[in-house]
């Protein structure tokens, strides 16, 4: 395994307090919910924004926690944590298409507790890839490694990436854009959810204007958690 060192920007206190939520309730969903995807319903609605930040929360705290990135088309992660490898790496797609094996794409970071799967080469057309056993085999040794398995997916309508990683993961957090996404959309989003085994944990509406004074402007984040899984079972 090789070092990837990354540099993550410090959030402002109140967008950090609202993540650190949220990975207060990751940790209360139970402890069959490993794998845990962070999906939008479409582009830019800041879905690997916040995976990369609960990946670092998680992994501070103390957990051993692994990002996936599994945005094979259109992959921001270099952009968002700014790579440094003294070596050159291999990634997902280099797994995926056989090339590669476990030890070559999980890599170790600076963040103590914190290992990397990065996408190296975007793809026009990687479903079938994504349809290989092999991601799902990968998934399962690295439940088997870490506590937690972060993945940041492809949005859910705009191609079908998405639904095809949902089936191996525990449950998904949804992403919505305050005053952007369109209620159609989200609802597009859950139905698609509903059609495997993996549960809409909850949601985080992104891009929410506040003009508190004591930290400026700026957009934050507000965390709705709720379990559709846990309440069934709280029923029963």
């Amino acid at each position: 395994m090789k070092t990837i060192r990354l540099t993550i920007p410090e959030l402002p206190y109140a967008a950090e307090e609202a993540l650190n939520r949220l990975r207060v309730n990751v940790k209360f969903s139970g402890k069959e919910i490993r794998t845990i995807m962070i999906i939008s319903s479409v582009p830019n609605e800041g879905k690997s924004h916040v995976a990369v930040y609960l990946w670092k929360m998680l992994a501070e705290a103390g957990f051993k926690t692994v990002l996936v990135d599994c945005d094979l088309r259109k992959s921001v992660m270099k952009k968002e944590m700014r790579f440094e490898c003294d070596e050159e790496y291999q990634g997902l797609d280099y797994y995926l298409s056989g090339l590669a094996e476990y030890d070559d794409v999980v890599h170790h970071t600076n963040i103590e507790n914190g290992g990397i799967v990065p996408t190296t080469n975007l793809l026009q057309n990687p479903s079938s890839l994504l349809e290989d056993a092999r991601l799902g085999e990968l998934f399962q040794v690295l439940e088997d490694n870490y506590d937690y398995v972060i993945v940041d997916s492809p949005p859910l309508v705009s191609v079908s990436d998405g639904i095809l990683i949902a089936q191996h993961c525990d449950g998904a957090i949804l992403i919505v854009r305050s005053g952007e996404t369109p209620r159609s959309l989200i609802r597009q989003s859950i139905n698609q959810l509903k059609q495997t085994n993996c549960h809409l944990l909850g949601t985080v509406l992104n891009g929410v204007a506040t003009g508190n004074r004591a930290y400026g402007r700026y957009y934050g984040y507000y965390s709705k958690y709720y379990s559709e899984y846990y309440g069934k079972q709280e029923k029963d």
